[in-house]
C-alpha cells in the first residue's frame, strides 16, 4: 500500500505552517512533504515530527530569490557558490528532520543553452556528492512550462540521460505524475521502465492539479499499480485542495493510519 506524505506548502493551509503538522497527522497521514522548510527552524520542525510520528519525506533545497520569481539556481551563471552554502543549509535541516530525500530546483534557462547545461551539470553533480555524505538522495523533478515556464529541466528524456550520463548511485528522478501526464503521458509504461532511478513520486490530479479523485487519471488504477511494481517510497500529495483541506480527504481514507 503506497505511503502519502501530506504537503504542507499545499494542504493544511488553513493552519500556520507548523501547526500543519499536527493537522496531517490527526487526518491519518503518516509521512509529510514540502516545498521549503527555511522559514522556520530546524529544531521547531523536529519537535513538530517527533510529537506526530511523522516521517519527513521530502524537501528541496534554497531556490534562490523565489519572490522574485528565481525558481533555482543550479543552471544560473555566477551562482555556484552560492550553490554550495544552499546545500549546507538543507544539510541543518535534513539532520534535524531524518530526511532521506532532497529536491534540487535548475532554475530558468534555455535547456538548449549549453552553457547552461554545463552549470546545471556542475551544480548537479557536487550536490549530489555533498549529500551522499550524510546518506541522502538528490531528487532531479521535471516540470511542466505550463506551470512554470522557462524551467530548465522540462523534459523526463533529459532528466533520465543526466542520471544515466552521471552515473551517481544516490541521484534519483522525481515522477511527479501530474507533471507526466501533462508533459508525456503514457505515465504507466514510464512508471514500469524507469523504477530503478525513481526516488520519489507526486500526484494530483490532471488539469486542475487537486485532489487525486478525479479528472483525466484513473488514481486507483495507478495506486494499484506503484504497488505492482514493488515502489517503496513514498508518495507526496502536491495537490491544491479544491476547498477546505479536510473535506476533500475522502479519496484517503483507505489509506489512513488508525
Amino acid at each position: 500500500m503506497p505511503v502519502f506524505a501530506a504537503n504542507l506548502t499545499m494542504m493544511f493551509n488553513e493552519w500556520p505552517f507548523l501547526d500543519r503538522f499536527d493537522a496531517a497527522a490527526d487526518a491519518g497521514f503518516s509521512a509529510v512533504e514540502y516545498l521549503f522548510p527555511y522559514e522556520a527552524t530546524p529544531e521547531a520542525i523536529a519537535e513538530r515530527l517527533a510529537r506526530n510520528n511523522l516521517q519527513q519525506a521530502l524537501f528541496n533545497l534554497p531556490p534562490g530569490d523565489w519572490a522574485a520569481g528565481e525558481r533555482g539556481i543550479a543552471a544560473l551563471p555566477g551562482r555556484f557558490e552560492a550553490l554550495k552554502s544552499d546545500v549546507e543549509r538543507a544539510l541543518d535541516y535534513a539532520a534535524a528532520t531524518g530526511v532521506k530525500r532532497l529536491h534540487l530546483m535548475a532554475g530558468h534557462a534555455d535547456p538548449h543553452d549549453e552553457d547552461a547545461a554545463s552549470r546545471y551539470r556542475q551544480s548537479v553533480s557536487y550536490a549530489a556528492g555533498r549529500v551522499a555524505e550524510s546518506g541522502i538522495d538528490l531528487l532531479l523533478e521535471p516540470i511542466n512550462g505550463r506551470n512554470m515556464p522557462g524551467y530548465l529541466l522540462n523534459d523526463f528524456g533529459i532528466a533520465e540521460k543526466l542520471i544515466a550520463d552521471l552515473g551517481l548511485p544516490n541521484l534519483k528522478l522525481q515522477f511527479d505524475i501530474y507533471h507526466r501526464q501533462i508533459l508525456h503521458g503514457d505515465v504507466v509504461m514510464a512508471l514500469r521502465r524507469l523504477l530503478p532511478i525513481i526516488g520519489h513520486i507526486q500526484i494530483a490530479s490532471v488539469p486542475s492539479r487537486n485532489e487525486p479523485d478525479g479528472e483525466e487519471l484513473n488514481y486507483p488504477y495507478l495506486f494499484e499499480e506503484i504497488d505492482r511494481i514493488g515502489y517503496g517510497g513514498f508518495v507526496g500529495c502536491e495537490y491544491i485542495p479544491r476547498g477546505h483541506t479536510l473535506d476533500g480527504l475522502e479519496w484517503f481514507r483507505p489509506f489512513a493510519r488508525s
